[in-house]
């Protein structure tokens, strides 16, 4: 996993990354120099600012900005209590960099994206979360020391997982309890952050509101369309020669992107991240970078996720290791994320390993779509389908048993180094009963078959399952089980 920012480039004109390329970092007098003054706004004024700039959330999501602020607004009102003000940079996706690009290099965008909402609000206090990892905590620590920002303002560091973002999560953080997702949906404009009326959301949002206070609604849409005005941070890595994060206006040609970040013609390209949509070579050719235009060729903005494979790797093998990280990252207290998101991971490495068809992978896409506590769920069935999907000639192949003759490269940036000693399980038919033990100890990897004997897949154990494989071995009165190198 990459420790160190990526580069940053920028098509067209630069707003959020403007003046990195003189300053590098912008501390408060370079930041006033590049950015000019900002003013406090009423209520009413932030809100017809942000109605008029359609600005939706850009931590994947997309909700639109006005609503979450009215929300908040009206709970106040209506329970007379103080509202709190949340920025998540907390950027769990570990192929997302874009807001860990403006911590390090413009921190008083996201700190005047935030002030703007606390005056207008009449907030309590201000909360930045970022990611255990530290990387640009530095930084936004630095930028409050330079500054007097309206209301008290802390920072809360999250565990860099995958759901700790998740607002539910990051509301039970900044509480005090664990950093998961709470067990039924409630809003936080209701009820967050010390049982306030809480206004969340993602430190681009912040950073593209405090662009938008200055230029004002007509000047912030002379980039971008009609339907969503500005600029997008895009972060792309994945087999391209030069991972970056880009800034472009809405509406820029996705080909254009490709072609600075020097990506090779290859069998696909997530959009999105890992809760995103897999899209052809061909699509992207033809796709524009907004949510309009990557919905039309089947693809998604998400996080402003890019990460496209070389022709060289396997992109089912390396579809299937991302459906067991995010197996992995599940929060555990519900059945669609606890049982469900196993059983996908399982389902996509038999398919994967052509031992059985694309019809088991849609069922259990299908068991947990909708039914979860979060959206962790959901995202995770909308990637492993869509992969099915674009590489469904790949599969094919994969279901002769020959396979598509390419290694899994693990370049979809997953968390931790590859695992350096892969384990299969190996069931000796001369020992096996059927006593069925085993399925018993790791129900998540093996099943019973309709005659009671255990079927898992012949692809390597995930290490979040390894353990429970060896007690699996260890429990099996014939000792027909055993682990070996995969």
């Amino acid at each position: 996993m990459r420790t160190t920012v990526p580069p940053v480039a920028c098509v067209g004109e630069p707003r959020i990354t403007a003046g990195f390329a003189e300053f590098g970092r912008l501390d408060l007098r370079a930041h006033e120099m590049v950015h000019g003054p900002i003013s406090p706004m009423e209520p009413s004024s932030l809100l017809r600012l942000a109605e008029g700039i359609q600005l939706k959330g850009k931590g994947g999501a997309g909700f639109p900005f006005a609503r979450k602020l009215r929300a908040v607004l009206e709970s106040c009102e209506r329970q007379d209590l103080p509202p709190v003000v949340v920025v998540n940079a907390t950027e769990g996706e570990p192929a997302s960099w874009k807001d860990k690009v403006i911590l390090t290099r413009a921190p008083h965008l996201i700190l005047d994206g935030a002030a703007l909402a606390a005056f207008a609000l009449d907030a309590e206090e201000i909360v930045l979360c970022v990611a255990d990892d530290l990387i640009g905590r530095d930084s936004l620590m630095e930028a409050l020391e330079e500054r007097r920002m309206p209301v008290p303002t802390s920072v809360v560091t999250v565990p860099h997982r995958f759901i700790s973002g998740e607002g539910g999560a990051l509301v039970n953080g900044i509480n005090g309890l664990p950093h998961i997702p709470p067990g039924t949906k409630k809003r936080s404009s209701d009820s967050g952050v010390n049982n306030l009326p809480t206004l969340l959301s993602n430190a681009e949002t912040y950073s593209q509101m405090a662009i938008a206070a200055r230029l004002g609604p007509y000047e912030y849409a002379a980039l971008g369309t009609d339907d969503e005005p500005g600029t997008v941070l895009l972060s792309i890595t994945g087999a391209a020669k030069r991972h970056a994060v880009v800034e472009c206006a809405a509406g820029t040609p996705l080909r254009e992107i490709l072609e600075l970040c020097e990506v090779p013609e290859g069998p696909g390209i997530l959009m999105g991240g890992y809760h995103g949509k897999w899209i052809t070579w061909e699509a992207a050719n033809k796709a524009e970078v907004s949510r309009k235009g990557l919905a039309a060729v089947g693809g998604t903005l998400g996080a402003g996720i890019i990460v496209p494979l070389a022709n060289d790797t396997c992109p089912l093998g390396e579809a299937a290791q991302v459906v067991r990280y995010l197996a992995g990252e599940s929060a555990g207290q519900c059945g669609p994320c606890k049982r469900g998101l196993p059983d996908l991971a399982r389902a996509v490495d038999l398919a994967v390993s052509g031992s059985a068809p694309v019809e088991v992978v849609r069922a259990a896409a299908g068991d947990v779509k909708g039914r979860g506590a979060c959206s962790h769920p959901d995202g995770t069935s909308r990637f492993a389908l869509s992969a099915m999907e674009v590489f469904a000639e790949d599969l094919k192949k994969h279901t002769t048993g020959e396979g598509c003759g390419r290694r899994v490269k693990g370049v979809m940036g997953l968390p931790g180094a590859p695992d350096p000693d892969p384990q299969k399980l190996v069931l000796d038919w001369s020992r096996c009963d059927g006593h069925g033990l085993c399925a018993h100890v790791v129900p998540d990897f093996i099943r019973l078959d309709q005659n009671g004997y255990p079927a898992f897949p012949p692809t390597p154990v995930p290490t979040w399952l390894r353990e429970g494989a060896s007690k699996a071995v260890k429990v099996c009165p014939e000792l027909a089980l055993r682990l070996t190198k995969a």
